[in-house]
């Protein structure tokens, strides 16, 4: 049966989650312990088995990628009809169905940042603001909304929490009142405004709640703990008096308290659910022992709690969690970058490997290091990817190419073909621009979608030009960019939810992490979990450290996080400064270097190889064969193309490697998560030979 087969390859804690159709239920997930696989193969077993229809299924998560992922998934086992959205998005729909209804008139414009208008309110009423407080009052005036505390309350609920702006209160409070002013003047309505205004109608129109209630009536929310009380407030009025309502999360991410959210809802879910059936995933599968171990030790450390999820990995050994401390933090920046130019000589993806720092700031002297290392790296939290005028002409190409059935014929290889054509006619070429610029950050665009459309291929030979343009305007309503080939830069915030093989966590230094205004002792244990967050996002190679002083030359007086206590035993290494600081830093970012000459590499096949086609390799000529040999035979058994097993140059590359485990086959590309399943065990032991 369809229902049961759902259900295989599940652990026993994942099954429990699945078999639970109906709720209430609560998940405790730990990090890398699988909980996207445990809710939508939930849905997914409860569909097939009858006891919800896809279309009253309602799946809330926090950001558009993680609602991507839901979707892509459940359509995968088959539950296509789940709307999986956030909470914004789901409020949108619902609000603008229903405006002409209960409301009327011309609809209010969604107010996608604060900054404008919070600029206009401070100058109305003689505040003087700069740009960072202007962010920050923004981010109060967001707080305040999500809390449900308004202009007249605001200072004294401020000084209840220890908020402490960089402006004035009492001048917070004043730019607020006029915020709202200037906001209801104008017709604009903000995010935290249109979760209010939509819980307000359900409220107070019954017929509306009614229509919302028939149409929804299974709950599935994900990042529970990062939920504020303006969103609890929401999902209360869409449940009503039901409780058929499953959330999943991990009391040890909870890292966004400053905006509002509260791990509460979900630490004390049994008391407004007391029915509820609690369910604890403990088994990481994304991160080796050394890794898992190094998390719990620092969770270990924290004040008594009795809601600590402790790890159990699954993964076989890896290396240990290397700690390094610095002269300074340019020493810091330029033996991180050479450490992650070897790890990608070594065949680590660049798109595998990332820099995860505290701040934002800190990202200038990654970006310079790596630059001068010829090392491509990618800035997570800049422009989104889909309105960049390069991919949005991509896309209008793309789409008038598929109208007018400009396909090749679908066997996998005709899709890259038709797509990388249609792609030469907006600028993109073979080998990237010489240098940095607008030119080289238009090629990588293209280059990213000419990828996208090899992954698919891959993942579907069937797949023609329309099913392309279909993936990109979805991944393009959810703003669920491909990857780009470069190592991730980013804040530890910004990493949440994102795993990589290789994490290199920065700056590890009292006053940075925890970050000087972390001042109570609640303050403080939020940067705990952050650097929690950070840890866990590495699978195999995690390496942490600081510096001693911010500038070459300047007094080394800082000490490392005090997270790290009892953690780096007698691994740290000092590493002093390099003398030599004369190289010229660029700041150009680029593709996948060749791991042979270091020329950038833009063809599939070479990136597949890892190296230019006509550089030179050791290859173990009679294992090659003995793959194509092996292919064959599957091809003839499975009946399906020898290609769709394999490409020749996944078998190339595999054979130049050699993999002595699964962990090494899985870096290939090419070898994706299927495929590993599938002919991991096949493809060892023919390396072994």
């Amino acid at each position: 049966m369809l229902s049961e087969s759902v259900l295989e390859g599940l652990d026993p804690e994942q099954r429990a989650v699945a078999e639970a159709v109906r709720g209430p239920v609560c998940v405790l997930a730990g990090a890398g312990t699988g909980k996207t696989r445990a809710i939508t193969h939930r849905i997914a077993y409860a569909v097939h088995t009858g006891v919800m229809a896809p279309q009253r299924v309602l799946a809330v998560t926090f950001t558009n990628r993680a609602a991507g992922e839901l979707r892509g998934r459940l359509r995968t086992l088959g539950a296509p009809g789940v709307q999986a959205r956030t909470f914004h998005a789901a409020a949108l729909r619902q609000l603008t169905y229903f405006w002409p209804r209960v409301v009327g008139g011309e609809p209010p414009k969604i107010l996608e940042s604060k900054i404008r208008v919070v600029a206009d309110a401070a100058r109305e009423i003689g505040v003087s603001l700069g740009g960072g407080e202007l962010r920050d009052v923004a981010g109060e005036i967001e707080w305040a909304k999500v809390t449900q505390h308004r202009p007249e309350d605001y200072a004294a609920a401020a000084a209840r929490a220890g908020r402490r702006p960089s402006a004035e209160i009492a001048d917070v409070a004043r730019t607020y009142a006029m915020y709202e002013e200037l906001r209801r003047q104008r017709n604009l309505l903000d995010f935290e405004g249109m979760l209010e205004l939509t819980a307000a109608v359900l409220t107070e129109h019954d017929e509306v709640a009614k229509q919302v209630r028939d149409q929804y009536r299974y709950f599935v929310v994900d990042e529970f703990q990062d939920v504020n009380p303006l969103q609890k407030m929401l999902l209360d009025v869409w449940l009503g008096d039901r409780d058929d309502l499953c959330v999943v999360g991990d009391p040890n991410q909870t890292i966004y308290s400053f905006t509002g959210a509260s791990a509460a809802h979900l630490l004390n879910f049994t008391a407004d659910h007391p029915r509820a059936k609690i369910v604890r995933l403990v088994r990481d599968y994304r991160s080796t022992p050394q890794v898992v171990g190094l998390a719990n030790g620092l969770l270990g450390r924290a004040p008594a709690s009795g809601h600590k999820l402790e790890l159990v990995a699954q993964r076989g050994a890896g290396p240990e969690p290397a700690f390094h401390e610095y002269d300074d933090e340019i020493a810091e920046a330029d033996d991180t970058a050479r450490r992650v130019r070897k790890l990608v000589d070594e065949g680590v993806p660049a798109r595998e490997i990332a820099v995860l720092f505290r701040t934002n700031a800190q990202s200038e002297a990654y970006e310079s290091a790596l630059a001068a290392a010829n090392v491509p790296y990618v800035l997570r939290g800049a422009e989104r990817f889909f309105e960049r005028p390069e991919v949005r002409e991509a896309v209008v190409r793309l789409r008038g190419a598929a109208r007018a059935g400009a396909d090749a014929e679908t066997d996998g290889t005709g899709l890259i073909r038709t797509v990388r054509h249609v792609l030469s006619g907006a600028g993109f070429a073979d080998r990237p621009p010489e240098g940095a610029g607008a030119a080289r950050a238009r090629w990588e665009s293209l280059a990213a979608l000419a990828q996208l459309a090899e992954d698919m291929a891959a993942d579907n030979p069937k797949a023609g030009l329309p099913e392309f343009v279909a993936e990109l305007e979805e991944r393009a309503a959810a703003q669920h960019a491909p990857p780009l080939e470069g190592v991730t830069l980013a804040s530890l915030h910004a990493a949440k939810g994102l795993e990589w093989d290789a994490v290199f966590l920065v700056g590890l230094a009292e006053g940075m992490l925890p970050i000087i205004y972390a001042k109570t002792p609640a303050q403080v244990e939020e940067e705990r979990r952050l650097l929690y967050v950070g840890i866990t996002r590495a699978r195999v190679h995690l390496a942490l450290s600081w510096a001693l002083a911010r500038s070459p030359g300047g007094a080394q007086a800082r000490r490392p996080s005090r997270f790290l206590d009892g953690l780096t035993g007698k691994t740290a290494t000092h590493t002093p400064a390099r003398l030599d600081r004369s190289a010229k830093r660029r700041p150009a970012k680029g593709p996948q270097p060749c791991r042979v000459c270091g020329r950038p590499l833009t063809a599939a096949v070479e990136r597949k190889l890892g190296r230019c086609e006509d550089c030179p390799v050791e290859l173990n000529e009679e294992l090659l064969i003995a793959l194509k040999e092996w292919r064959a035979g599957v091809s003839d058994e499975q009946r399906i193309p020898a290609y769709v097993v394999f490409t020749d140059a996944t078998l190339q590359a595999i054979a130049e490697h050699r993999p002595e485990s699964m962990e090494e086959l899985a870096r290939i590309p090419g070898v994706g998560k299927v495929k590993l399943d599938r002919y991991g065990e096949a493809v060892l032991g023919l390396c072994g030979l």
